[in-house]
């Protein structure tokens, strides 16, 4: 079979993204390197084997931003979708699935299909026709050395550490204060969390007791990133070192004193909305309930509500608000289109999401047609954007989908009822985007 497109990677992302062109009418050729060569993190060669959790997470539409993800993309037919609902197992709330039986499903189902051609094989150089690389955080090294060719930008394998993401409005800013060091740029661009001694050195304690998670076999021997280095490994070199690293004081006046505080916690802001605050300099390997109870100690940061917890871990993605177009090419070879992990989304039904885009629009423009992107009111929107832009491009890092992405509410409402009213706006900007 002659193809039209071709997809590189056979995980969640990719076989969306073939499903999505191949009942649009479109040929792919899609290639999956499992088969003839195995990977360190999977163990048969399905297509969309799930490697950690069997679980896609919340299924809870009208509260939880994952659960709306789920709605929207039942209702665009999602492969993924259609196979976990019919191989998801007891999870309360949670969408589960029987992870074998599952991805089996995928599978037979790509395979039966009359308009792709699964093909074993492992893709070392980038295509020069139209193609969607999905190939996930486990990406080859020759095709991953391509690509770093290619963007300019360092797409190799590395430890990941990532900061934890605090959603704004559970900051308490009338004990944190808006100000940049030494009042540089337009003086307002960090909120302030103030310590003194002894909570700084009950907060230096908890790091080096705080459990930490454990790295797989395959990451043991991979480097750390520069400039990311974990929180608590600096905690270890000594009492000070955090306060003459990310919680220097230095040049921060505490309103409430005057005087510069003896420990300070920053955090920048992460999106282009305001919505989302990084807490600056704390990549960590702390498990995620440890990471919770110890942040929460952190004055202003008491009643926080995590968008996102910190982590570590190998990961190969791009800096894709920087790279990518609003409809996932790559800017400088515009016949590519990234989908899924190497994005920089987060999360198996992240990852289908984003192949499902990336196929819609790829579909769209070997038709000749328009594929406008969905509002950024919806989840698939709000996802999108941010991959493609709402991002701050330099500290950009992997993200699951959540309400902090989505443009906030018109008028006042009460935070109760903030999600129900951001998810019935999704539903009816998703409704009206199908029927243009």
């Amino acid at each position: 079979m002659s193809h039209q497109i071709h997809i590189i990677g056979g995980g969640l992302a990719g076989s969306e993204a073939a499903w999505q062109l191949a009942e649009a009418g479109i040929h792919v050729r899609l290639s999956e390197m499992r088969g003839v060569e195995g990977t360190p993190a999977h163990h048969s060669d399905d297509l969309a084997e799930l490697v950690c959790s069997n679980s896609f997470r919340s299924d809870d539409p009208e509260r939880n931003a994952v659960g709306l993800l789920h709605a929207e993309l039942r209702a665009l037919g999602s492969l993924i979708m259609q196979q976990a609902d019919i191989h998801k197992v007891p999870a309360g709330s949670a969408l589960a699935v029987d992870r074998e039986a599952f991805a089996a499903g995928v599978t037979a189902a790509i395979q039966a299909h009359p308009r792709i051609d699964l093909v074993r094989e492992r893709v070392d150089t980038l295509p020069d026709g139209p193609a969607i690389i999905a190939t996930g955080p486990l990406t080859a090294a020759p095709l991953a050395a391509a690509i770093a060719q290619e963007t300019g930008e360092d797409a190799l394998a590395f430890f990941d550490a990532i900061a934890p993401i605090v959603h704004f409005d559970s900051i308490d800013m009338e004990t944190c204060w808006f100000q940049s060091r030494w009042n540089k740029g337009d003086g307002k661009d960090y909120i302030n969390c103030a310590m003194n001694k002894d909570e700084y050195l009950a907060f230096h304690a908890g790091l080096i007791a705080g459990e930490k998670g454990e790295f797989k076999e395959w990451e043991k021997n991979t480097p750390y990133f520069d400039g990311c280095m974990p929180i608590e490994v600096m905690a270890e070199r000594g009492t000070d070192t955090l306060r003459y690293g990310p919680m220097k004081p230095v040049g921060l006046d505490d309103p409430r004193t005057g005087r510069w505080p003896y420990a300070v916690v920053q955090l920048r802001q992460d999106n282009a909305l305001g919505t989302l605050w990084n807490i600056v300099g704390f990549q960590t390997k702390l498990k995620h309930a440890e990471q919770v109870r110890l942040f929460r100690t952190i004055p202003g940061l008491q009643n926080a509500e995590f968008a996102r917890l910190g982590g570590l871990h190998r990961n190969t993605f791009l800096q894709a608000p920087k790279l990518l177009d609003a409809t996932l090419r790559l800017k400088s070879a515009p016949h590519i289109r990234f989908a899924g992990q190497i994005t920089g989304c987060e999360g198996y039904i992240e990852s289908a999401a984003i192949g499902l885009l990336a196929g819609r629009f790829a579909a769209a423009d070997l038709t000749n047609m328009v594929q406008a992107a969905p509002p950024a009111t919806t989840a698939l929107g709000a996802l999108l954007g941010h991959i493609t832009g709402g991002a701050a491009a330099d500290s950009y890092q992997p993200m699951n989908v959540n309400f902090g992405l989505f443009p906030p509410l018109a008028g006042v409402a009460k935070k109760v009822d903030r999600k129900p009213l951001m998810a019935a706006r999704a539903r009816d900007a998703l409704r009206e985007w199908m029927a243009a």
